[in-house]
């Protein structure tokens, strides 16, 4: 399927998954801030809407196999990836390498997913994977860089305008880039600008706009494990280099500072990830708008550390 990042593609994600994902809570915090309570998503983080999308629109167009999905990833878009196929009724092969934690394995498979451990790196499982697919027909996803995976990240935007009228920025953190990608696909059909978050030791999407395209960079962050990736997506850079965006880097000081006040303040518990986009708000020289809404975008983390 040849697909398109605009807000048509949005527009379309959101018929596909209306009665499915469950709209976005949006809490007023203080005084021109809000955050979308994104964390409280089916699967526990946003990745449920573009899965959701990715195999909704395969279905419509009859290019979902009876072999189902597959994807490498013991992360939340695997997680994510296993309930969409289950809403689907198609089986989801979920590919990871054998030293993932037993939480991850044990949360897929009670997904129904059937798990294949291979390897030692994330590399050797996404190869196994990628065989699988040719092999047996499945149809490969990926954790983030697909327009239809981007798009339903993307709904979350005209949900929070809903709930924020005159919403003018919008702050998500980044790791490949889909959420990104989608929001400020959204968010420049209406004027919105968008921020977007990373580590500043994990900046796919910063080094591969000041480079002028996608480059490899290492990976050192307290946020790694959901904001690791080591590529943007070319989508999230087209998006980021529009005049409604904007890329800031956060320090791993600051994003776990932003983790434990959303827990000592609101009693909010989320990934380390989720809370860098909490973390640019927090350390910005100035107000990043009037009327901001930061996403907390995920919440499958052990609370322990906080």
């Amino acid at each position: 399927m040849e697909q398109q990042l605009d807000y048509a593609a949005v527009r379309a994600a959101a018929d596909r998954t209306a009665g499915a994902i469950r709209p976005v809570t949006v809490a007023p915090v203080a005084d021109g801030l809000w955050y979308a309570l994104e964390y409280l998503q089916h699967t526990g983080s946003f990745k449920a809407r573009g899965a959701h999308n990715f195999l909704a629109a395969h279905r419509a167009a009859g290019t979902l196999p009876a072999a189902g999905v597959t994807i490498a990833s013991g992360g939340n878009a695997g997680l994510a990836c296993a309930w969409a196929a289950r809403a689907q009724g198609v089986p989801a092969t979920v590919f990871l390498p054998a030293t993932a934690p037993r939480v991850k394995v044990d949360r897929l498979r009670g997904y129904g997913a059937d798990v294949r451990l291979v390897g030692d790196r994330y590399a050797e499982a996404l190869e196994a994977c990628r065989r699988f697919a040719a092999d047996s027909g499945a149809l490969g996803s990926h954790a983030y860089d697909h327009p239809l995976i981007a798009a339903g990240a993307g709904t979350l935007v005209d949900e929070i305008r809903a709930a924020v009228p005159g919403l003018d920025t919008v702050v998500v953190a980044v790791g490949g880039g889909g959420l990104f990608a989608g929001v400020a696909a959204a968010a420049r059909a209406h004027g919105i600008r968008v921020v977007a978050a990373e580590p500043e030791n994990c900046r796919a999407l910063n080094a591969a706009l000041e480079a002028g395209r996608p480059v490899d960079v290492p990976v050192d962050s307290v946020a790694a494990d959901s904001l690791g990736a080591t590529r943007v997506s070319a989508d999230a850079l087209a998006a980021v280099q529009q005049d409604n965006a904007v890329s800031v880097l956060v320090a791993d000081e600051a994003i776990t500072a932003a983790r434990r006040a959303l827990w000592e303040d609101h009693r909010i518990v989320v990934e380390t990830g989720a809370a860098a986009a909490l973390a640019a708000v927090r350390t910005a020289p100035e107000p990043l708008g009037e009327r901001v809404a930061v996403v907390l975008c995920g919440a499958n983390t052990d609370p322990g550390d906080l």
